[in-house]
Formats: structure tokens, sequence, C-alpha cells
């Protein structure tokens, strides 16, 4: 079983207009200095939950993101993964490292010091090649700056991902066409397209391209993204072969990862009696794992923190000893649920003995049957192991998983 580490750093330069993340303004948040201190706390804190009674564990993936990661100094980045090793998540150069940049926050100097530390991938957060539209969204880098930053990683040869935003206000066919090419141009070996979602109402939410305009910028995107040798191997994120991202592919296969800092989640399928101290289900088990999360407000997330450090009891935690608002054992119906929608997110798609190896008879049966069901309708297409999306499931994928909503 693969296991991922996430780290979250909430500090941003200006934040996004479209940006729901918990995120600040690198002026409005504690010093980082501070920040990197409560994370160190909440790993020494939870090391049991992820370690179990092992003294170590593996890591096969971990990801810094954000926010604007690259706005952290070298030092603070040394200090949690230093905290991590001595906890006991053993990492090493086979291990998947990323760290999340946006462009003009990174020097010649910074990036050498990220490749010595073992980082081995980058995701960069450039959204669009277009002057007007950044400045339409509020990101602060300029075009310059995103060039700049993609001809350095490009002279190192390195494996980064590029993040494009579409479907902007105003944004033509032809402009997509162009940040689309320019990505691949420009050496990504990764790009995540994410169409722009904002709620009605928002100022973003006006003058957006028409419905016909919006459907063809999402098959003009898979159209030149294949023609230069790329695949879609998940919704939201296509890849040059053997280029994919370990670590996001962690989560779309139903694999434990640890959470850390501001707002950050976890998964674990541990039964109950792994640990000394049991949570409060009936049977004293967990069967289909378990999810918690940290408070997405800082000062709340501090408070957390500092009253758990402060308390002698509390050399090590628990996740059922968290708040319920921030933990929950989950059911049958959630786990399945969970599993049918994030198998099919990826181009493999869903293993119908994957699914009745985990799952009852009676969860296998119902699950089939709405399976059967949206493969009737188009929606799902067999495969040699089960079901995957068709493009036409994929364009209205939300509607599919509301089907599969156990």
């Amino acid at each position: 079983m693969s296991f991922g580490v996430y780290f979250h750093i909430p500090y941003c330069i200006q934040r996004c207009t479209y940006c729901d993340f918990a995120t600040y303004e690198q002026t409005q948040l504690l010093p980082p200095d501070s920040y990197t201190q409560l994370v160190m706390k909440e790993i020494f804190l939870k090391r049991k939950i992820f370690l179990g009674n092992s003294k170590s564990r593996k890591v096969d993936t971990i990801y810094f993101g954000g926010g604007t990661p690259s706005l952290f100094s070298i030092e603070n980045i040394v200090l949690l993964l230093n905290t991590l090793s001595r906890e006991g998540f053993l990492y090493g150069p086979e291990t998947e490292m990323t760290m999340e940049i946006n462009p003009g926050t990174v020097s010649e100097e910074k990036l050498n010091d990220y490749l010595r530390l073992g980082f081995n991938r980058f995701s960069i957060g450039a959204q669009t090649f277009n002057s007007a539209h950044l400045k339409r969204v509020h990101r602060e880098h300029s075009i310059d700056q995103t060039l700049d930053t993609l001809a350095l990683f490009k002279k190192y040869n390195l494996n980064f991902n590029f993040d494009l935003l579409f479907g902007l206000p105003h944004q033509t066919i032809e402009e997509l066409i162009y940040d689309v090419n320019q990505a691949v141009s420009l050496g990504s070996t990764h790009i995540s397209p994410y169409y722009l979602t904002v709620p009605e109402g928002h100022p973003l939410s006006k003058n957006r391209p028409p419905e016909d305009a919006q459907i063809e910028m999402f098959e003009i995107i898979e159209k030149e993204l294949s023609l230069s040798g790329f695949h879609r191997y998940e919704i939201s994120n296509y890849s040059k072969p053997g280029f994919e991202s370990k670590h996001n592919h962690l989560y779309w296969t139903d694999q434990e990862y640890a959470g850390f800092g501001l707002s950050s989640h976890s998964y674990v399928k541990k039964m109950a009696t792994e640990f000394p101290s049991e949570p409060l289900n009936q049977n004293n088990k967990i069967p289909w794992g378990s999810r918690f999360w940290n408070p997405n407000n800082i000062k709340i997330y501090t408070q957390e923190i500092q009253t758990q450090t402060q308390n002698p009891e509390f050399q090590f935690i628990y996740p059922w000893q968290l708040e319920s608002k921030y933990y929950e054992i989950l059911e049958e119906n959630q786990a399945l649920t969970d599993f049918c929608h994030i198998f099919l997110r990826l181009a493999q798609g869903l293993d119908l003995e994957q699914l009745r190896n985990k799952f009852s008879e009676v969860s296998f049966n119902l699950a089939t049957t709405q399976l059967e069901k949206l493969h009737g309708e188009g929606l799902l297409a067999k495969t040699s192991k089960g079901f995957t999306l068709t493009a036409r499931g994929k364009m209205i994928s939300n509607f599919v998983f509301q089907r599969l909503t156990f």
C-alpha cells in the first residue's frame, strides 16, 4: 500500500478572485517561522495515527501545496522535512517530492536548493499567457515572469506540471489554443487544465464564453494535448507517458495519506485494534476507514495545536480524540461512494474485482446496478475489468458521480 504526505503552506502574494482554498496574503498571517513550528508540533502529535505501533513508515510521495509554498524559506522547508524524518516518516531518492510554485517566486539559487533537498517534481501555477486574463483574476505575476520561470525549469530538464485555467471571461478559442501550445512548447511534462468555477453572481461569472464555446474548449484541450503526446490519465490531468503525478494518483486509488497544516485532510484505513486506545465506535473497528482534517481558520488551528501540546497526557493523539467536527469514521455507503468516484476519475476506470473484494455483496450489487444503468445511458463504457467514463460521461462527470452516491 502506498502512502503520501501533504503539507499545506497557506501564504500568497495576493489572493486570486476565484480561489476558495484556505490561503492568506502573506502579510495577514503568522510569521512563517511561527507557522512552521505549529506544523512541526502537529507532525509530532499525530505520528501514531499513521505509524501505528511501528517506529517508522515509508513515504512514497511528499507534496508541498498552497498557497504559494515557494514563498517559504528553504530553512523552513528543511525544518518540516527533518521533523518528518525524525518522527519516523522515511523518504529518499525514490520518493516523489513535489513543490508548487508561482512564476517569479523562484530564483536559480533557490531551485538548486530544492534539488539538493530531493525535490524532483514541480507544479507551476501560471494559469494563462494572456496578460489581460491574469489581471482579471488578480494573478500577481507577469507573462515575462512565467516565461523566465519556464525557461529556468527547461534549462534543468525538470519534470514539471503547468496549471492551465480556462473558461475565463472574454477568453476566446484562439487564446486557449495559444495557452495550450505554449505550455507544451516550453517543456511541460504534465498539464492540469482547470475550468473556472465560480458561484452565480461572482464578478468572474459575467462575460464567460457561451456554452457551446465552453464545450469546444474541453474538446480542443484534449485534441491539442493528444497531438503533442500527452494522455488524459485522469479527468483533469494530462501527462506524457511516465510523468503522471504519483501523489495525486495515490488519492485516486484509495491509498492512505497524511495532511499537515491549515485545512489539510488525512485518510487512514487501519483497524482500531492496531492502537492501544479505543475509538468511540460500536464494534471497536474502522472497517471502512476514517477521514479527519484541520480547521481552515488560522486562529482555530493555532489554538488546537497549542492546546494539544500543552496537555501532558497528549504525547500523541488518535483521530477519535479530535473533535467530531474534524473527524469521521466512514460507513460502508460512504466508502462505496468514495471508491466509485475516485476510480472513475482515472482513464483506467473502476475494477469490478477490486470493488467485490472490498465491499459486501449487497454493496457490490447496489453499485453494479447503477454502473450498468449509466452504461446503458452512454455515460460509462465497459472495459476488460469494469467501467470507465465515456467522452460524454467526462463532460458531465458531476452528474455521473451524483448517480453513484450511496
